[in-house]
């Protein structure tokens, strides 16, 4: 066949694939050729260049961000939403939240063990947005951050993990300890409860986490729940370096563990276990959590992010500074 005729039959093919939108079974019969040919034709359409294929990416969607974020930081996936304000808390969370729940409703496997945080304003706008997913069996949600505290944010804190575990149709299993306790002392007692042991036996088999993750002074619905540190002991953190926290456990902003005493009278899955997780999804963006995030990031503990675009942005502008 001349060339100038297997261009011209080419060009027909795939006018008729992707113009006319005729499947290729059809084409095959239509023009007496085997299907194998119209599928290798319509490959030397684009390398031709007759056809040639662009991808417009629609307002709202941030693909390059999110692909930056992936390459620097080493992540398995990012999800950036568009930022309308740096520094309202509520908009931020609510934007955030919503694109983490989309995110969930398709990553859920059978068999999957959900890590859950208790005091995240973001995760429970998560909880809010989501939409029941498709059936999986065996699917349970555990709390991996002591879950009781003020009655009122405590409602919060159950209403995440009980509705979260509804939406999938799995089973909850809370950690029914405060986040913070008095003493170490308070602590160790609080291990032998066989409704405490039962959680944290799971704490090594979470295939998914969420967790929210908190700068140094904490947020609203955490002072809420009563589970703080005092302003000296913040203080003492702070003298040590601490940028934020993921799940109560403080670190810098090279990722590094915050040691303290303090540290012993935190009731929540530990660092070294979060960064174990196959999926740790981050949910958290703003201004005033932007050094905990990079600190996060660094550490390893979370290796999918759900953020906005100044945040990413700003992370991203982190990675071309000298160190």
């Amino acid at each position: 066949m001349a060339r100038i005729d297997e261009l011209r039959l080419i060009s027909r093919i795939a006018r008729m694939y992707f113009e006319l939108g005729i499947k290729q079974a059809e084409i095959s019969r239509q023009l007496g050729i085997s299907q194998a040919t119209v599928s290798r034709f319509l490959e030397r359409a684009k390398e031709e260049g007759i056809v040639r294929i662009s991808v417009t990416i629609p307002p709202g969607v941030n693909s390059e961000l999110e692909e930056a974020l992936i390459y620097h930081y080493k992540l398995r996936d990012a999800i950036v939403v568009d930022c309308y304000s740096d520094t309202d808390e509520s908009i931020i969370n609510r934007d955030i939240g919503a694109a983490a729940a989309y995110y969930l409703e398709t990553a859920i496997n059978h068999n999957e063990i959900i890590g859950i945080s208790s005091w995240s304003s973001a995760l429970l706008a998560l909880v809010d947005a989501f939409h029941p997913a498709q059936r999986r069996n065996f699917i349970r949600v555990i709390q991996i951050l002591g879950g009781v505290g003020n009655p009122t944010a405590e409602a919060h804190a159950n209403r995440l993990t009980s509705r979260l575990a509804m939406l999938v149709d799995g089973e909850a299993v809370f950690l029914p300890v405060p986040g913070i306790l008095g003493s170490e002392k308070s602590l160790k007692v609080l291990e032998q409860d066989p409704y405490v042991q039962k959680a944290i036996q799971m704490f090594d088999e979470v295939t998914l986490a969420l967790v929210g993750i908190g700068a140094l002074q904490p947020s609203n619905l955490l002072k809420e729940s009563g589970n703080i540190f005092t302003d000296q002991e913040l203080r003492l953190l702070s003298s040590r370096g601490a940028v934020g926290d993921a799940l109560l456990r403080f670190f810098d902003i090279e990722g590094n563990p915050v040691h303290s005493v303090l540290n012993e009278r935190v009731f929540s899955m530990k660092l070294e276990q979060l960064r174990k997780v196959d999926r740790a999804i981050g949910v958290a963006g703003g201004e005033r959590k932007r050094m905990a995030i990079l600190g996060a990031l660094r550490g390893k503990y979370i290796n999918i992010l759900v953020t906005d675009t100044c945040t990413a942005k700003w992370l991203v502008e982190r990675t071309k500074m000298p160190s």
